[in-house]
């Protein structure tokens, strides 16, 4: 059974949007087809193949259409409105070939509908590997480069917070702990004995010592965009394995913050130890030498390595907004164990001494 098209794929619609994006010409779409769709935990890809009457030189010959789904997780946090708002405000502000070209992007504030209409790399690009298998140590340095050149792109950018997402202000970090420690006590309580006494206390102290801990955060110096979900799957690389012109996609997650909070997303949060004590150290001096490349001033290495330390810390907490966003146990739980054996290597207990 052929899937249906997306409100979003009439033609008319579609050449609208191509044209206000200097996509298309005088000609227009004639006839749209789905070549394929399916649904991830938020939502539907739909991949849309087109054909034109008239001028259309240089017209994409495909589409891929990503929608809300009803009753999603993602609309807890608003997940498409903050992905939209990416495409509007940063994507078309970060110089081209970071992030997948966008053509079109709306959200609705009554009903929560939204979509966007994506540039098609099915031909050029592709995911590493499936999930959960992690990629080769070549495909990492790919990853962790482009991720690298997209965070230089935004180094210190004036627009941060003026225009371009915004800060979080001493109030809200407030709030956000407090919701944090509402969130971990539900989580504790759920694990019972399966999460251990020296655990619980790690997050007690944490959350004691998240206001001399934030202000790292709120120097506001040395920041960047990151893209929050940045696992190793949320990355088309070229299909020719050069590694040039990686595309990072899916920036439902996306805020102003510390570089290496991605980072240590992608390896401590998601790599089991023996990996990742192989590849970090290289991965971490690869994207050091990247932002070095890219124009980044000031940074040295040794600053890199402490904010990862810190994000590897913060990182404990990821779990357990997981489980409070009803995120399924295969997901968090793996996550946990991950991401608690990466603090204990990197000694980020010690960063709770004061």
């Amino acid at each position: 059974m052929t899937p249906p098209l997306p409100e979003i794929a009439d033609a008319g619609r579609l050449t609208e949007a191509l044209r206000r994006s200097g996509a298309l010409g005088e000609g227009q779409v004639a006839e749209v087809t789905v070549e394929n769709a399916f649904s991830t935990l938020l939502s539907r890809i739909t991949r849309l193949r087109l054909t034109y009457d008239g001028a259309a030189d240089g017209a994409p010959a495909a589409l891929v259409v990503k929608a809300g789904l009803p009753d999603a997780p993602g609309r807890l946090w608003e997940a498409g409105r903050r992905e939209v708002a990416f495409y509007r405000e940063v994507a078309a502000a970060t110089p081209p070939g970071l992030v997948p070209r966008c053509f079109d992007a709306a959200w609705e504030q009554e009903s929560g509908a939204w979509h966007l209409l994506l540039e098609d790399l099915t031909a050029t690009h592709e995911v590493a590997t499936r999930w959960p298998l992690p990629p080769s140590l070549l495909q990492s340095e790919a990853i962790i480069r482009a991720r690298a050149r997209f965070q230089a792109a935004w180094w210190d950018d004036p627009r941060l917070g003026a225009g371009i997402g915004a800060w979080q202000d001493a109030a809200a970090t407030e709030q956000a702990t407090q919701r944090l420690a509402t969130q971990y006590a539900s989580f504790a309580d759920v694990l019972g004995d399966r999460l251990p006494v020296a655990r619980r206390d790690l997050y007690a102290r944490l959350l004691d010592a998240a206001p001399r801990l934030g202000a790292r955060y709120h120097a506001h110096r040395q920041m960047t965009i990151v893209q929050g979900d940045a696992h190793v799957w949320n990355c088309f690389l070229p299909r020719d394995g050069t590694g040039e012109g990686a595309r990072l996609f899916d920036w439902d997650g996306w805020r102003i913050d510390v570089g290496t909070d991605d980072l240590a997303y992608m390896m401590a949060v998601h790599w089991y130890p023996e990996l990742r004590r192989g590849a970090e150290r290289h991965l971490l001096d690869c994207h050091h030498a990247e932002l070095l490349a890219a124009g980044v001033a000031g940074y040295d290495r040794g600053a890199l390595q402490d904010d990862y330390r810190l994000s590897v810390l913060w990182q404990i907490t990821t779990p357990v907004w997981q489980q409070a966003n009803g995120i399924p146990p295969v997901i968090w739980w793996n996550n946990l164990e991950r991401v608690h054996l990466a603090a204990e290597d990197l000694g980020c207990r010690d960063l709770l001494d004061g």
